[in-house]
């Protein structure tokens, strides 16, 4: 369950962040109208403060290391970023939970 919710807040992340950005593009250079950047600023700022928390919880969840979690966190930056993070911990395994070893 923990990791489709962080699957889903990576991609919302992700899509408001484009949003974002064609706002901005309509606001500063091609009509001056700020309503994008309203609407997706407000999409966006709230997505952020949602895929944070939730990698921070995946990370504990699925165990990833400082370096993976950091990158996680690191992704919400860039455009995009979240969706490649999401594809990269999803081929290598790492929305998996990681279960004990006994010895």
């Amino acid at each position: 369950m923990l990791a489709l919710a962080f699957r889903a807040i990576a991609v919302f992340e992700a899509f408001t962040w484009v949003g974002l950005l064609i706002g901005m593009l309509f606001k500063y250079v091609i009509s001056g109208d700020p309503l994008g950047v309203r609407i997706f600023g407000a999409l966006h700022g709230a997505a952020f403060l949602a895929y944070v928390p939730i990698t921070l919880a995946a990370a504990m969840r699925f165990r990833w290391g400082l370096g993976v979690t950091a990158l996680g966190v690191a992704a919400a930056f860039p455009p995009l970023g979240t969706l490649l993070f999401d594809w990269w911990v999803s081929r290598t395994g790492r929305l998996a939970v990681v279960e004990p070893t006994e010895g």
